[in-house]
């Protein structure tokens, strides 16, 4: 029997269980669900076999350790930031790892150990970093082995609402972490590369630079920068391509209403609000405009963002009810984003009967026997309920399938890596397309980054 350790019961782990419970007894299996809250890893065993909750405390090294050492593989589904714990008595007790989140640096200094002890660390597997990856890759190496030669890469993924339960003006609900749509795009500057071009987008004017995507039956979407395109020229083997941008993607107009709360600085994370536990709504608000002694705070943030009381930008903030005197912020010493997070999940938390939504699109340009062309790869998956959103589905499933494989001697390269070897993720797409999540793909004639002919680069 084959015991598998996930550290980590959060709401992203569902599915990921739920599919290892399935294999459990045909590839003979025993999961041990560890979390510091022993309620959460109760809830995500069940009454099921082969399942067993546990109390683990990471930064414990003798219960991290006693976890670990009697494992065979183990999952991590701890906050990034966390999973090092985890990977150095990984190494210690010479287990392989999976985990769902970007490589730190943390975790590439491992690299040469993991590959003497010859250890599997999969990391970036989930849906975005993870399906992103892999589906980008199956694309791109296909198009090499043909000896076509790559001339652009643009890719988007977002996390929304069904059109279903698209009950809003700002076309958006938190589908995952709010935070980090609260944070989203600070701490360095957009870069990336446009028809020869490096181009670099500040945070302040990250989210009035924008592109327009059109998917199939769904219709339009916009995506703004992510924070380094350029990271991936070197680990796509997109060192001589021409566009590389990446993006996150959400309902057309978001952007733009988003903006305001950057222009008046309620994003900001980097210092704390005075007496924010007892400040109002409309106070918060207030805090962040001139002072007035004839002014009401609406005509104050309508002129300093001059929109118009007609415009629909203030439609958006007034179904925010930014403005109440009676709802309270309630945290202590809050930041400006911790409070505006406060104001949001009043009215974006997704509701008992609402579905969440994973867009994804590639865009590959290239160059083959003389001839330019282009493929649009789309792929869109909707949850099925609160427990099988698409989020936890798109996140699990990857990870699930990757651990199983690793288990079974059919992922063998050791190191600390991501999911672009043809090994890895060719098996891992074709299984993904029997849970429905399938890529489409539209072969066109190459329109580059600037299809509608507009001057200047």
């Amino acid at each position: 029997m084959k015991e598998i350790l996930i550290i980590g019961a959060g709401k992203s782990t569902s599915v990921l269980i739920d599919h290892l419970l399935s294999k459990a007894e045909t590839e003979d299996l025993f999961l041990k669900i560890g979390d510091i809250d022993l309620e959460n890893a109760k809830k995500a065993c069940g009454n099921k076999d082969r399942c067993e909750a546990f109390h683990l405390d990471v930064f414990t090294t003798e219960s991290r350790e006693n976890a670990v050492k009697n494992a065979d593989i183990v999952i991590s589904m701890l906050p990034a930031r966390f999973h090092i714990e985890v990977a150095q008595a990984c190494v210690k007790f010479k287990k392989n790892m999976v985990t769902a989140s970007y490589i730190s640096k943390e975790m590439k200094a491992l690299d040469e150990e993991v590959k003497k002890n010859e250890l599997i660390f999969m990391n970036e597997i989930g849906v975005d970093p993870g399906i992103d990856h892999m589906s980008a890759m199956q694309v791109i190496d296909r198009i090499r082995d043909k000896g076509g030669k790559m001339l652009l890469f643009e890719s988007f993924t977002g996390g929304l609402v069904a059109p279903e339960s698209d009950t809003n003006l700002w076309n958006y609900k938190f589908t995952w972490n709010p935070r980090n749509v609260v944070v989203a795009g600070q701490g360095g500057v957009a870069k990336f590369i446009q028809e020869g071009k490096y181009k670099y987008i500040p945070y302040h004017r990250l989210f009035r630079r924008t592109e327009l995507l059109q998917v199939e039956g769904y219709g339009k979407f916009e995506g703004y920068a992510n924070r380094n395109s350029l990271d991936y020229m070197s680990i796509y083997g997109l060192e001589d391509v021409l566009t590389l941008y990446r993006g996150t993607i959400r309902r057309v107009g978001f952007s733009r209403a988003w903006n305001m709360f950057v222009q008046l600085g309620m994003t900001d994370d980097s210092f704390t609000i005075k007496d924010s536990e007892d400040m109002s709504y409309r106070d918060f608000v207030n805090s962040f405009l001139p002072y007035s002694p004839t002014d009401t705070v609406e005509l104050k943030l309508r002129h300093n963002l001059k929109i118009d009381q007609d415009d629909l930008m203030w439609e958006k903030l007034l179904e925010l009810d930014i403005f109440n005197q009676n709802k309270k912020i309630g945290i202590k010493e809050a930041t400006p984003a911790q409070a505006l997070q406060k104001i949001l999940m009043d009215k974006w938390s997704l509701a008992a009967d609402d579905k969440d939504m994973i867009v994804m699109y590639h865009k590959f340009g290239y160059e083959l026997n003389g001839k330019k062309k282009q493929i649009d790869a789309t792929m869109v998956h909707i949850g099925k309920d609160q427990k099988e959103t698409a989020m936890a589905k798109t996140v699990g499933l990857p990870v699930a399938i990757a651990t199983l494989k690793i288990l079974k001697g059919e992922i063998t390269t050791p190191g600390v890596q991501l999911p672009i070897k043809k090994e890895v993720y060719g098996p891992i797409l074709k299984e993904l397309e029997e849970h429905d999540i399938i890529f489409k793909e539209n072969e066109t004639e190459y329109l580059g980054y600037n299809p509608f002919g507009e001057v200047g680069n």
